[in-house]
């Protein structure tokens, strides 16, 4: 680990040790993972409490394997849910849904907090969060939630190196993020779209593609895979093409760009994420 990092760790720890108690977002991704290993190394089990939340958006098996995760670390877990899609604000997916999804969420965990006796919430988001779009962030600000990984300036890869060096299991995790950013703005989620992500994403994965998004496009689903990868997916197109459609696609496309986080805000405007970013 070289100096810079050995620093920012420290000062991660300063930062921690001036909660008591806190209450940790934890989703089983390496950002929340790091919390919650310093946040525990700092206060100790008794004084940090691991919440899993539950959602429509998100994978059971990231849930389950969220809790299982805490669980091991040792650390007190308490499960909630929240249901987004009985939000109409979330339910137009609009830029600006991001925003009430992620007030939703804060306003949960600052319930939980406020109810059990802790002092802080804190969630995983990184300095990265910063150069992409995340309405999400004026939410956290509203919330009074700490961002304590941002706080002391530490990066995904930082926070991959230092997760590996105190042994966070998940330190090598992909990244995983809600599925209704598979659906375009302006296009309504549901339940069925929901699962429809789901499922092709799970069997794509089973296929021997683990990092993959399908982007819904009503009867149109977009896949971006690695591309070291499209090779491979175009020889298994058959298998593809008839499970995708038994889940209600027509057509089946494979996008040649590749895989990369957030495509669907390539289509808004910059005026758009300036505003939705700033609400």
């Amino acid at each position: 680990m070289n100096k810079t990092l050995e620093a920012k760790n420290l000062r991660l720890g300063e930062v921690l040790t001036e909660m008591e108690r806190v209450v940790v977002a934890f989703s089983g991704g390496v950002d929340s993972a790091l919390v919650l290993k310093r946040a525990q190394e700092e206060l100790g089990e008794e004084n940090v409490l691991a919440v899993v939340v539950a959602s429509e958006l998100f994978r059971k098996e990231e849930f389950e394997g969220a809790v299982q995760l805490a669980e091991s670390m040792g650390v007190r877990v308490y499960k909630t849910e929240i249901k987004e899609l009985e939000n109409p604000n979330i339910v137009a997916n609009t830029p600006d849904s991001w925003y009430h999804s992620k007030k939703m969420l804060y306003s949960r965990l600052n319930e939980l907090a406020q109810e059990l006796g802790y002092a802080c919430v804190l969630d995983g988001m990184i300095m990265d969060d910063l150069n992409d779009f995340r309405p999400g962030l004026k939410a956290r600000t509203e919330a009074g939630v700490r961002s304590v990984l941002q706080e002391v300036e530490l990066y995904k890869h930082e926070v991959r190196e230092l997760a590996n060096a105190l042994n966070v299991p998940v330190w090598d995790k992909p990244a995983s993020c809600s599925l209704a950013s598979r659906i375009p703005y302006g296009v309504s989620l549901t339940k069925k779209k929901i699962e429809q992500v789901n499922e092709a994403e799970l069997f794509l994965a089973k296929l021997g593609f683990p990092q993959t998004r399908v982007r819904h496009h009503e009867n149109v689903a977009r896949i971006e895979v690695t591309p070291s990868q499209i090779g491979e997916m175009i020889e298994k197109r058959e298998q593809i093409q008839m499970k995708l459609t038994s889940l209600g696609f027509t057509y089946v496309s494979i996008d040649l760009q590749g895989y990369r986080t957030g495509s669907m805000n390539e289509e808004l405007p910059a005026t758009i994420l300036e505003q939705a970013s700033n609400h």
